[in-house]
């Protein structure tokens, strides 16, 4: 790439950076649904053509500032990960990712996926969780040639389940450590409410 590419690689992405923080500031005082394209330029101190360059909406700007960052967030961990020995643990590869880059990231979080958020973040995370679930099953499908639920039944339930408990535990402060959260999650996900010990009497 050439050095003027780079160049206006980082301007771009420095642009983006600043209107997601302004739109995250002006969530916290403002409330999503009060906020104009006005309000986001004037806190970032930039022109409204230079927002339209870049976005199509605030709800364009919400969605894609998160959106970009977790998909980065969960490649990168996905590649950087060590590959374990029991096939189970290579499974639902996103949920501790997630619950770290929520723990991390409460303000973040609080802002975009919160009660004053609106629901256009939490819909970009649950498409992302649904993407991710889709290729994981796609790619176990030739050791499960007998699957009789509906893949579309399998998404809808795991997704379900993890927005339901991820949601659950940012209301709740994300007191508990997202390792906790990430074995609930898989437990549920995998065995259901039953012991694994569990037997019919």
């Amino acid at each position: 790439m050439a050095m003027a590419d780079k160049v206006m690689d980082r301007r771009i992405a420095r642009t983006r950076g600043t209107l997601q923080r302004a739109l995250s500031s002006l969530i916290l005082t403002k409330g999503y649904d009060a906020i104009t394209v006005d309000d986001i330029c004037e806190t970032a101190n930039v022109g409204r053509s230079t927002f339209y360059s870049h976005f199509t909406s605030k709800d364009d700007l919400k969605r894609r500032g998160l959106d970009e960052h977790l998909r980065e967030l969960l490649a990168d961990r996905r590649r950087n990960a060590p590959a374990p020995g029991d096939l189970k643990d290579r499974h639902l590869a996103f949920s501790l990712p997630l619950f770290e880059h929520a723990r991390d990231h409460l303000d973040l979080y609080r802002a975009l996926a919160g009660s004053r958020g609106g629901g256009v973040s939490l819909g970009a995370i649950r498409q992302i969780v649904s993407d991710l679930v889709r290729e994981e099953i796609a790619d176990n499908a030739d050791r499960n040639p007998g699957d009789v639920i509906p893949r579309d039944v399998v998404v809808t339930y795991v997704v379900g389940a993890y927005m339901a408990l991820l949601t659950w535990w940012l209301d709740g402060g994300a007191k508990l450590p997202p390792q906790r959260m990430d074995g609930m999650f898989r437990q549920l996900a995998t065995e259901g409410i039953m012991p694994p010990d569990s037997e019919e009497r």
